[in-house]
């Protein structure tokens, strides 16, 4: 089968979907969705769906401020009858050394001075707070109230919907077998059902853009890191907040429906696409979790996973145009911050390729600065 498109976006994701949807949206034409498995079947479904506004630089900030107004309003915004399950029970960033101390009380002053209500809590606080948090060792923290967390599944449904009314078609189980290129410009993109010819794609794949850029000789300095993730058995709420600590490594909440989520990453592993989750790693969770939250001690784990980070030398997210190839744009490299940042990455991407004025300055995310060297690397990724 040989089509013609527009725009051709490659990943079936939450970013993914939210680039396919805006650029129906704004105009773009006629819109394909390529998803190699079914929607939100890599880091989207396999994340904790966490949404948080404390970051250490300032792009990260902005754009996570902007998408959580986006996410407490998606459904409206969409005009959507999905529940996407938010919670705003806030993010408490745990300190343990003088040095994280003094990062985090730097980054609250950059949050703060763009109008993210994040503030400074002593142990005894942020007892408050996590009435069974474990405060042994602990300096302090930082505390956002409007941060929190939603159903990854359904915020990615909500957006599908959204775009597939715009005209956006949609095609899961549809794997890129190759992007095809002449005189470097897009021409087409090839899945084992036939060729779309299309002038422009958008490579929206986490960790997988790396080989997806290589098909036109684009090369993306991404690669995949591993993370796991357990859930346990639903028990009565105790805990509103997102706990997250970086010296442990290791994030944890509760959902709407009891049950505890909780992960921690394998940033030392050798780089490959391992999904696999592990024996240690449910052993490894347990004893560092217990520390910082006993009463965690007696749940039983129904459920454990792994999943992908797509990382970036600097940990920020390359947006936009990459390489020399006309037409092939980029949304990838988000290093386990994707999730939060997408409904405002969505628009950005679209607004980029369609030539229009970005929401938001994005201009130092761009696929350049690798080799110019221009990194700046956000201090606040577990």
């Amino acid at each position: 089968m040989n089509e013609t498109a527009d725009v051709v976006v490659i990943g079936g994701g939450i970013v993914g979907c939210a680039t396919a949807y805006n650029l129906a949206r704004l105009g773009a034409g006629k819109v394909v969705l390529l998803e190699r498995g079914y929607l939100a079947s890599g880091a989207t479904g396999r994340c904790g769906a966490g949404m948080r506004m404390q970051w250490g630089t300032e792009t990260n900030c902005l754009l996570s401020r902007e998408s959580t107004r986006m996410l407490e309003q998606l459904p409206e915004l969409l005009d959507v009858d999905i529940d996407i399950e938010l919670k705003q029970g806030g993010y408490l960033l745990l300190a343990y050394t003088e040095k994280m101390a003094a990062q985090f009380k730097k980054n609250l002053l950059l949050q703060n001075s763009l109008g993210i209500p994040s503030r400074w809590v002593t142990p005894a606080e942020a007892k408050e707070i996590v009435p069974h948090l474990n405060t042994a060792g602990l300096l302090g923290a930082t505390f956002c109230a409007k941060d929190g967390h939603c159903n990854p599944f359904k915020a990615t449904a909500a957006y599908a919907k959204a775009a597939q009314r715009h005209g956006v078609e949609i095609r899961t189980d549809s794997e890129v077998t190759g992007i095809e290129a002449e005189c470097c410009r897009i021409t087409g993109v090839k899945t084992r059902w036939g060729t779309i010819s299309t002038p422009r794609v958008v490579v929206a794949a986490g960790g997988y853009s790396k080989q997806l850029g290589r098909m036109v000789g684009v090369e993306l300095p991404i690669y995949p890191e591993r993370h796991e993730i357990l859930v346990t058995e639903p028990v009565e709420p105790m805990q509103d907040s997102m706990v997250m600590s970086f010296h442990h490594n290791l994030y944890c909440q509760q959902s709407p429906h009891g049950s505890f989520i909780m992960g921690i990453g394998h940033p030392d592993e050798p780089e490959s696409f391992n999904t696999e989750s592990s024996w240690q790693f449910l052993g490894e969770m347990a004893r560092r979790i217990v520390k910082i939250l006993p009463p965690l001690a007696g749940l039983n784990v129904v459920r454990q996973w792994a999943g992908l980070y797509d990382m970036s030398p600097d940990r920020q997210p390359i947006l936009g145009p990459a390489g020399d190839v006309e037409g092939f744009h980029v949304a990838a490299g988000f290093s386990g911050h994707g999730f939060m940042i997408a409904p405002i990455t969505g628009q950005i991407v679209a607004e980029q390729l369609l030539g229009l004025k970005t929401a938001l300055p994005v201009e130092l995310l761009d696929a350049g600065r690798f080799a110019r060297g221009d990194l700046f690397v956000e201090p606040s990724v577990v």
